[in-house]
């Protein structure tokens, strides 16, 4: 019964971690660049669709596009995007040097980190309201008790809880990873 809205509650914690995944930690990760889109003939396209990422050293990734054509369309994406650095383009691959974190950028990352745990949270109890509804709709047509919507409440309530603590420990996880870089 309570099932579809688990999932949907474990897949915000999923989006979550991918999203966490995406800041830039002051080391080079390709998972910075899974955000980041391409207008390739027309649609917008992941970088790692069409082009090799790679790690050379912790502070360097380095874009190597399988059609040379796309190079100028990569750095243009980067460059729009909030990834906040200047990719250095050879005419054969796209470099983008990762600087240390400075305290102001790694106060700004875990303000993002901080931005991304509340929008996690919300999504959470938006959950737990369309499943209320759901249950209140259910009620109102006398397929289920006032007891029974009383014992939904409270598991949902204890489900919605959980998901809020998990949340909040991945949160803190990613928080004290950046105050330690």
């Amino acid at each position: 019964m309570y099932k579809v809205y688990e999932n949907k509650m474990k897949k915000t914690i999923e989006v979550l971690q991918t999203q966490f995944a995406a800041v830039r930690a002051g080391r080079a990760n390709p998972a910075v660049l899974d955000q980041i889109r391409v207008d390739y003939y027309g649609s917008p396209t992941p970088i790692n669709q069409i082009a090799n990422i790679s790690a050379p050293d912790p502070r360097t990734l380095t874009i190597q596009p399988w059609d040379p054509q796309t190079l100028k369309l990569i750095e243009k994406a980067i460059l729009a995007s909030d990834l906040g650095i200047n990719p250095q383009n050879d005419g054969r691959i796209v470099r983008l040097a990762f600087p240390q974190l400075t305290e102001e950028r790694r106060k700004d990352l875990i303000k993002q980190v901080k931005k991304y745990g509340e929008e996690a949270k919300v999504a959470v109890r938006n959950v737990r309201r369309d499943a209320m509804d759901a249950f209140k709709a259910m009620k109102k047509k006398s397929e289920i008790t006032e007891d029974d919507m009383k014992d939904v409440e409270k598991e949902l309530q204890k489900l919605t809880d959980n998901y809020i603590k998990e949340v909040d420990k991945v949160t803190a996880q990613k928080e004290k990873e950046l105050s330690e870089i």
